[in-house]
Parts: structure tokens; C-alpha cells; sequence
């Protein structure tokens, strides 16, 4: 059963997480994205201890398009996307994704 909680990103990033209690993190500095992000992601995604995933929304940006796509279609574990342009159809999508129903249909 996954429970866990990962972070993926920046130090600056996980910090605030792994203060909360967050146990579960990858750190991909900054001068370091583009040769470390995906396999980091990668690697939150494969763990199955990992329930919810959650990254900046600018990194899911710089993400390869592999890996992006599955990021966006992920169910378990879910991710979640904070910061950035992230607007109430953003979150909308990410809870239907999550518990399988939009609960602001009408």
C-alpha cells in the first residue's frame, strides 16, 4: 500500500517539505535539472512505498516529453503541482485524477 510522500526538486524547494516531516525526497539543484530531473521523477514514480508525488509546477515544465506525459497521467502515485501557474482547473483536474470523480460536476 502506498503512503508515502515524496518531494522532487531544488533544495530551496524540499526544504520547507522535509521540515514538515516529509522523509521521502530527491534534490536536483538548479545548475543540475537538466542532466538529473527525469531520472529523479523517474525514480519517485517507480517507488511504490510513494503514494503522493510533489514537485514545483515550473520543473514538471522542463521535464523531458516522456516523462512529462507520464507525470500527467500518473494515478499511483499521484503528483501534485504547486506554485507557478497553477489555477483552480489545475487543481480541479489534479483531485479528478486523484479519487477518480470531479466533484465540481454539475
Amino acid at each position: 500500500m502506498s503512503q508515502e510522500i515524496a518531494v522532487v526538486g531544488s533544495p530551496e524547494f524540499t526544504t520547507g517539505f522535509r521540515l514538515a516531516g516529509v522523509r521521502r525526497f530527491e534534490n536536483v539543484p538548479d545548475d543540475e535539472k537538466d542532466d538529473r530531473l527525469d531520472g529523479a521523477v523517474e525514480t519517485v514514480l517507480d517507488d511504490e512505498t510513494v503514494g503522493i508525488v510533489v514537485m514545483h509546477d515550473d520543473d514538471v515544465e522542463e521535464l523531458s516529453r516522456t516523462v512529462r506525459q507520464r507525470v500527467e497521467t500518473s494515478v499511483e502515485p499521484v503528483v501534485v503541482t504547486l506554485g507557478g501557474g497553477t489555477g483552480s482547473g489545475n487543481l480541479r483536474e489534479q483531485i479528478k485524477r486523484a479519487i477518480g470523480i470531479d466533484l465540481m460536476d454539475e
